[in-house]
């Protein structure tokens, strides 16, 4: 045998094997930067991130402000399913049209379709524990999939391909079944996230023999439908689960056109063909079944679900891309765009295709030239997600506004935080305000701006009056207008109760101040200061205060009471790690430690009363450095933490900026930064708590453009920490904002200099104007901090002391 021959031979099959391998590597090498290039921002969103660990996220279809939210739910009942669906899950009730993003409350699921396959109708959803006691069907999360505009699940049980997507006010189902003789879909108005007790009658119609009508009272809220199927129906009857006849023991009756009741429902049957597809368009109208009607007709008169999910994906990216970030990281590129996703969609329409809308009144009105929304969960909504939408979704910001107006003119009084265009006061301060100053401020003024002041005023003087509800005053307004605080003998949650009310006198003097209104101004001004009166200097807390003017007698040794005054009661003693629970609390959903810091509009002042920056560094970096543990009862809002700071919770998202008020920016640099670190990640659990209609995404969007509102109503952002190698905003058709952040990386986040457009910047604060005129920000970055950088009193952002 030659050796050599068969070496040489033996080499040569190597060599080709290995230049095989070499060139597939190239091949997929170019094919995935291919692909790369190919991604749209919208591909970077992932609308499960939050579906986990109580971020009450939902993922289902939506459109950017659209009225319909289209999506799976798994449980009606408890705090855990405030959006219907919680990720740990593994079956499905089937696929409701209205759901609020992360908030804590339980509402919405109006107008719920599901698909079976069976002989026999359900007409409740059975159990999670037994769901083959029910309608609902098991699942598995490899077969569930959601991109913006679209969502689709295999129901495992019936093997039926579920399909979601939506116009603004038209939702769009595509099921493809199995082959099967008896192939149904349930429509059920009994299903409501949350509790139903205030719900009337509800009533469906058989209109045809391929259409629903009909319409849900949902808690006083009534929600109009119109479902169109594709195909006729070969059976169909209506079911009341309230009721059985006493001669069938069922609920439920074969080809009956119409039905009235609680918890009413219909279905329809087919025979199908394996993998036959069958259409349902649900709209909705919050007017009348007529409105409905029209949305349908205006909106998805076809049956393309493609394009219907095609246009969806369209409309997302046309807002998503408003915003550019250059980075390598591909998970904080999914985290980015998914929080801008969530930020913008928390602000729902309300209006048919024609503007007409429900009223505060309770009467039909007409939105002319702009969207309304029906929905302002402002207390959490006003410190970060309305300054946002300012600089990234400018087109929207006077019609919110302009909806505030509206139903201030038809209730006849400025509401507080409400959903579904119906008052229902349940948060502490007056949040409304800060949201129109803080439009008005950076020149967003196509609105009525002497009404809604003197409604602002109004409200901020004198208690409503009847057919108006006490409740839709102040909280304790009487006696913060005698006393300069609010007592906690007589309100509960008062400590915060001044502290807010205290920022939104400020908001108020702010507006005056630009309309020319002198007097009112330097009043609201002189009221701005309030906070101190829940000083306590001796103890360096805001403290509870007692009417007489005495001090909440400190816990000590002493076992924590409540004290009983009337239909009043409250914790017997001050203890500045104690959460506890409503109606006995002192602090809204936080402690005097967390409640310390709220004075957004005079960061100074507070500097001021805690002993001067010394005394304030210090006082801050043991807030941030000690046990996170509260006094007992445990609050379920105490998520996300760092020491003492809550990110899962409101009141302390502004803190870590706080240096930069008392000449420590680096400071503010590291834990801006260790936040977006510690409580932002991919996946379902990537929130560290409730999303809060948009407040925790907004939040991370702007903390990691650099940028954050602590005082809205001022048209300054606090400077933090850039997270990425640059910013594009695109802040008008042809103009861009460009932050950019040179030798930036996981170590490198402190500031060593900046500049804007070409010129020194040593100031830790930006204004809108900056921002919207178009221009580059620069800044160059390091491993160690230049504590020269951005100090001196230029440098600090407003403050009221100032």
């Amino acid at each position: 045998m030659n050796t050599s021959l068969y070496t040489y031979s033996s080499l040569k099959k190597t060599y080709h094997l290995w230049l095989s391998i070499i060139l597939i590597a190239i091949t997929l090498l170019i094919q995935s930067c291919i692909c790369d290039n190919d991604k749209e921002t919208v591909d970077y969103v992932d609308p499960f991130i939050g579906t986990d660990y109580f971020g009450h996220t939902f993922p289902g279809a939506v459109v950017p402000f659209g009225m319909i939210q289209l999506s799976p739910d798994h449980d009606t009942k408890g705090w855990t399913y405030s959006s219907g669906y919680s990720y740990a899950d593994s079956s499905i009730m089937g696929f409701s049209h209205t759901h609020f993003s992360g908030v804590g409350m339980t509402s919405g699921g109006d107008i719920l379709l599901m698909p079976t396959v069976a002989d026999k109708i359900q007409t409740n959803p059975g159990s999670k524990e037994n769901p083959d006691s029910g309608y609902r069907s098991r699942y598995d999360k490899a077969d569930e999939s959601a991109t913006p505009g679209y969502y689709s699940v295999l129901l495992k049980d019936d093997h039926i391909k579920a399909e979601l997507t939506t116009t603004r006010r038209v939702g769009m189902h595509r099921y493809t079944f199995p082959k099967a003789r008896r192939s149904n879909i349930l429509l059920d108005l009994g299903h409501e996230i949350g509790n139903n007790e205030k719900s009337g009658y509800s009533m469906l119609k058989i209109a045809g023999d391929s259409t629903i009508e009909g319409y849900k009272d949902a808690n006083g809220t009534m929600v109009y439908f119109v479902a169109k199927f594709s195909k006729p129906f070969d059976y169909y009857g209506t079911w009341d689960s309230e009721y059985k006849t006493p001669e069938s023991a069922e609920g439920f009756w074969p080809y009956k056109d119409e039905e009235k009741g609680l918890n009413v429902g219909a279905f329809v049957s087919y025979a199908t063909k394996e993998d036959e597809q069958i259409l349902v368009k649900v709209a909705i109208s919050f007017v009348s079944i007529e409105g409905a009607k029209k949305n349908l007709q205006e909106e998805l008169p076809g049956w393309d679900f493609d394009k219907v999910k095609d246009n969806a994906r369209k409309a997302w990216n046309e807002e998503l891309k408003r915003v550019q970030i250059t980075t390598d990281n591909e998970a904080q590129k999914q985290i980015f765009y998914t929080a801008v996703y969530r930020s913008l969609l928390a602000q729902y329409i309300g209006q048919d295709t024609d503007g007409q809308y429900m009223g505060m009144d309770n009467k039909v009105h007409t939105a002319k030239g702009y969207n309304f929304t029906p929905n302002f969960s402002c207390w959490d909504t006003y410190r970060s997600q309305h300054p946002l939408l300012t600089i990234i979704a400018p087109n929207h910001v006077n019609d919110l506004v302009k909806s505030i107006s509206a139903k201030t003119t038809e209730y006849g009084w400025l509401p507080a935080q409400h959903f579904r265009n119906v008052f229902g006061q349940g948060m502490v301060g007056d949040h409304l305000v800060p949201v129109i100053v803080d439009a008005y401020i950076k020149g967003y003024r196509d609105w009525d701006i002497e009404g809604l002041y003197n409604a602002m005023k109004r409200k901020a003087s004198e208690l409503p009056t009847a057919p108006l509800p006490a409740s839709a005053g102040r909280s304790g307004l009487t006696d913060y207008l005698n006393l300069g605080y609010a007592p906690c003998d007589v309100v509960t949650e008062s400590v915060p109760n001044t502290l807010e009310l205290a920022y939104n006198d400020w908001c108020i003097a702010r507006l005056a101040e630009a309309l020319g209104k002198k007097d009112d101004a330097a009043l609201f001004y002189k009221r701005a200061r309030n906070y101190r009166n829940v000083f306590d200097s001796t103890a360096m807390f805001m403290r509870p205060r007692l009417k007489n003017g005495t001090w909440l007698p400190e816990k000590g040794n002493h076992e924590q009471d409540t004290v009983f005054v009337g239909n009043h009661r409250y914790y017997q003693y001050f203890d500045p790690l104690l959460v506890g629970r409503r109606p006995m609390r002192h602090y809204t959903e936080s402690n005097a430690w967390q409640y310390l810091w709220s004075v957004q509009h005079d960061a100074q002042g507070l500097v001021n009363l805690l002993g001067g920056e010394e005394a304030f560094h210090k006082r801050l970096d043991t807030f941030f450095e000690m046990d996170a543990s509260i006094s007992e009862p445990k609050y379920v809002g105490v998520v996300g933490t760092i020491g003492q700071y809550v990110h899962g919770n409101q009141p302390s998202h502004h803190v870590a900026y706080l240096y930069n008020y008392a000449s420590a920016p680096w400071k503010t640099q590291m834990r801006t930064r260790q936040i977006i670190q510690k409580f932002y990640r991919t996946g379902a659990g990537g929130l560290c708590g409730n999303e809060d209609m948009g407040s925790l995404s907004s939040w991370f969007v702007l903390s990691s453009m650099g940028i954050y509102p602590v005082t809205p109503g001022s048209s300054q952002y606090a400077i933090g920490s850039p997270l990425f190698e640059e910013v594009e905003i695109k802040v008008k058709d042809n103009q861009t904002f460009r932050i950019i952040a040179r030798n930036n990386n996981p170590k490198n986040i402190y500031i060593q200099s900046a500049t804007i457009n070409g010129k020194p910047f040593n100031r830790c604060y930006i204004d809108q104007s900056e921002i919207m005129a178009g221009g580059e920000l620069v800044f160059e970055m390091g491993a160690t901090p230049n504590k020269a950088w951005g100090v001196g009193k230029s440098a600090l952002p407003y403050s009221l002391s100032e």
